[in-house]
């Protein structure tokens, strides 16, 4: 069966209503879309498992999906999520120093990742950067975050929103 948005919404509502093979269908769907979502965001050694994260969220969320809405916007949605949080917990686990040499220590995965970002950011106006960097991968509160970069709150909310939606754009570029 082609994943595409009618048959996945399709399953997903027969799934909400305790269909398995539905639901089983549609969490293999779910993979296939998700792999193609995280291929370019994520290294390959940490696809399967944010995939599979990803696919426990739908299933923790399953009840507030709305039928009467499309699927993989609200699919979409989860991922993003999942992907930020993934990378909030590499920056997390070591700040890596960003010197010529490769470390020899093997944090390659979260060399990329950061340079990944940093590109990414280098689209960005500074302050929206700065508050995405602040709220979204520090975990600093919108508050903190305004007293850290000289920002007003709204602004930062602003900027956090705005530089969110330009990177999804320039992601969906990419591919």
């Amino acid at each position: 069966m082609k994943a595409d948005e009618p048959a996945m919404a399709r399953l997903m509502a027969l799934a909400q209503g305790g269909d398995r093979q539905a639901y089983s269908a549609l969490l293999t769907a779910c993979a296939a879309w998700l792999k193609r979502y995280f291929c370019r965001r994520v290294a390959p050694s940490s696809l399967d498992d944010l995939v599979q994260e990803t696919l426990l969220a739908l299933h923790r969320k399953l009840s507030s999906y709305d039928p009467a809405r499309p699927f993989l916007p609200w699919l979409a949605a989860i991922a993003r999520y999942r992907w930020v949080d993934h990378l909030r917990l590499i920056y997390r686990a070591e700040m890596v120093e960003l010197d010529r040499d490769l470390p020899d220590h093997g944090d390659h995965e979260q060399l990329a990742a950061r340079l990944s970002l940093e590109r990414l950011f280098a689209h960005l106006p500074a302050g929206q950067a700065r508050a995405i960097e602040l709220v979204k991968i520090r975990g600093l509160s919108i508050a903190e975050a305004s007293t850290a970069c000289g920002q007003s709150e709204p602004l930062v909310k602003t900027n956090i929103h705005r530089g969110l939606k330009k990177l999804m754009m320039l992601i969906e570029e990419a591919e």
